[in-house]
């Protein structure tokens, strides 16, 4: 295929790391292509899932994608840091990827790089996507990706270990009663909690509902509140009902 002499990527923005992908993922929602690929060739894919092998069922959605769009579709993956510094690079020597799949705090430091198309210059109708998921692919005014999916958080927990604890999960209603079943389980002999507190966007994301539900807010991270929230943590390390090893956990491993 033709490529123009500056070449910039099309992003295609997730709302976080792990996503739940549909068949949004193929089309647009009027038969126009995610990738805008009309022509006939090869498109090349980056995405932050090194852990998917060729087999997986996200590969064969990405060849799915393509059969659809009448084009193959060629993937390479990366881990989420390296996706990010292999892709500016890659723009600067005029060897970038067709599409994009990242997450969405680095679609702004792609875009303000230069590296980025945005949906209007591929004509990709985004009309049928909430704006607020939306919003992840959008910077500066434009839109630069759309989301193939989002996810939150949640807290899972194990009945049998609570149970030997002598925890009514019902009465855990807020951090303190958490933090009290936590201790319970300790001493029974368990480990108590775990998620990702590295020092990425991942850990970011898994700090929000403790920095929200503290009653913080973005715009002060210095007060009262933020600081109550991230002393909770490092207290459940202190006294170890969460290990150590969250501080360097991504969200896969934990």
């Amino acid at each position: 295929m033709k490529r123009p002499t500056r070449r910039r990527l099309t992003a295609t923005a997730m709302t976080v790391v792990a996503l739940t992908v549909g068949v949004t993922a193929c089309s647009s929602g009027d038969g126009t292509t995610t990738s805008g690929a009309a022509d006939s060739g090869t498109y090349t894919i980056w995405d932050p899932y090194p852990q998917f092998a060729k087999d997986s069922a996200w590969a064969k959605l990405l060849d799915g994608c393509g059969g659809k769009a009448g084009v193959k579709v060629k993937r390479t993956a990366f881990d989420t840091s390296d996706l990010t510094n292999k892709a500016l690079l890659a723009a600067q020597q005029d060897n970038a990827p067709d599409v994009l799949i990242v997450d969405n705090p680095v679609v702004s430091t792609l875009a303000e790089a230069g590296a980025l198309t945005t949906t209007d210059e591929n004509k990709v109708d985004t009309s049928k996507v909430d704006p607020n998921l939306l919003a992840a692919g959008r910077t500066g005014g434009k839109t630069y990706g759309t989301p193939i999916g989002a996810n939150t958080l949640a807290l899972y927990y194990n009945k049998d270990v609570l149970k030997a604890a002598g925890v009514d999960i019902g009465s855990v209603k807020d951090w303190t009663s958490l933090t009290a079943a936590l201790e319970k389980v300790k001493k029974a002999g368990k480990k108590g909690i775990t998620f990702s507190a590295i020092g990425t966007e991942e850990g970011s994301f898994q700090f929000l509902p403790w920095f929200w539900g503290s009653g913080a807010d973005l715009t002060d991270l210095g007060s009262s509140q933020a600081v109550s929230a991230l002393s909770l943590w490092s207290d459940w390390l202190k006294k170890g009902y969460a290990p150590n090893s969250v501080i360097n956990n991504t969200q896969t491993t934990s």
